[in-house]
């Protein structure tokens, strides 16, 4: 039976391509046309029956084509995305640090000195989306200069006098906690802290303040790293050594470590003798790379409470490190707005580093950096 139907069906199309062939030209445009005519007509109807939310989803979709991304090859951040990266400024002093959440989610993170010997990180995120970010600190001044070389935007609760002075002279784009607490920031009351150590934010927040201020949402400048998808080859370089423990001194009361995991081939952070853990997630923070280097602090003159400047505009040395080696480097930085470069000491070539989140260890001179 299926055969006969097989057979017959070959006979029908075949008298349609006869039937078709032999019309004339105007027979076969009208054929065409009456045919799209009624495709159409039967479209316009089954929207037509559409409920008005279905007719918005479709006009939508037919006004905004969704477009198909191109899956970038890294996993830590596209570097052909032209999205501008927030920074934000973290809470660092020993009774906040049990709070701190999000950081996972940054792909890079630095670590600069401030007053007391206590240390503030400056966390890099970029097209990705982070529930809860903090705790969030006020701004120190030198931080500008990293906010700049990363072309970003800059979140933080409040600042120094010198810190307010430069934001407004470099024209940094930034959201301030002290004049939007309640719309795109939080406290969380529940914690166990004085208020000013309990300011968290979140990435659709800072979206609606990007929109809300009117900032420039495309990035202007390079990444300020070069990626590699392929492990770097550390081993062959001439200065390379073993780095399974790394220890950073900043101060008498800020210490970091860092523990190679040969299994998934990250470091485990930890800070004075304690793993340092998300305050959400209850897991120890990791990174695929460390970037160390040294440069010299000084109180700010006639400043009540020992603020700090940063000797960080010039050159020197320091360490790459990461899968378990560590490779010297160079660094150099020419001005405040200008990316600082980091070259591999023995060749002076540019530094790749491996593909993953990075912590970038600005050492004040003169501290114990324990490599082995």
């Amino acid at each position: 039976m299926a055969k006969k139907e097989k057979i017959k069906d070959k006979k029908n199309k075949k008298s349609f391509k006869v039937f078709f062939k032999n019309l004339s030209k105007k027979k076969k445009i009208a054929l065409i046309s009456g045919c799209v005519l009624v495709v159409a007509l039967i479209s316009f109807g089954v929207f037509l029956c559409l409920n008005p939310k279905e007719k918005e989803i479709l006009h939508n979709k037919l006004k905004n084509p969704k477009v198909v991304k191109k899956e970038s090859k890294f996993k830590i951040v596209d570097p052909d995305s032209k999205t501008r990266p927030y920074a934000v400024m973290i809470n660092n002093v020993s009774v906040a640090r049990p709070y701190q959440s999000g950081l996972q989610d940054a792909y890079i993170i630095y670590e600069f000195i401030v007053e007391g010997g206590i240390t503030r990180y400056l966390a890099l995120f970029k097209d990705t989306s982070v529930d809860r970010i903090g705790t969030i600190r006020s701004s120190r001044h030198y931080y500008l200069d990293y906010v700049l070389e990363n072309d970003a935007i800059y979140v933080h609760w409040g600042g120094s006098e010198f810190a307010y002075a430069d934001i407004a002279s470099l024209g940094i784009n930034n959201i301030d906690g002290m004049n939007y607490g309640g719309k795109y920031f939080w406290k969380d009351k529940s914690l166990k802290v004085s208020t000013e150590h309990t300011a968290y934010s979140k990435t659709e927040m800072i979206d609606k303040a990007v929109d809300k201020l009117g900032y420039r949402k495309e990035l202007n400048k390079d990444l300020l790293l070069n990626y590699s998808a392929k492990p770097v080859d550390l081993a062959s370089d001439e200065t390379v050594k073993d780095a399974k423990n790394i220890e950073i001194v900043y101060s008498n009361n800020t210490k970091d470590e860092y523990e190679y995991d040969e299994v998934n081939k990250y470091y485990k952070r930890s800070v004075n003798n304690k793993p340092h853990t998300d305050y959400v997630t209850n897991e120890q923070y990791t990174f695929k790379n460390i970037i160390t280097y040294q440069v010299n602090n000084s109180t700010i003159s006639g400043d009540y409470k020992g603020r700090q400047n940063l000797d960080n505009i010039g050159s020197g040395e320091g360490y790459y490190i990461s899968e378990g080696k560590a490779i010297e480097i160079t660094w150099s930085k020419s001005g405040r707005g200008e990316q600082t470069e980091y070259k591999v000491k023995s060749t002076g070539k540019d530094l790749v580093v491996n593909d993953g989140n990075t912590f970038i260890q600005v050492q004040p001179k003169g501290q114990a950096l324990t490599i082995s």
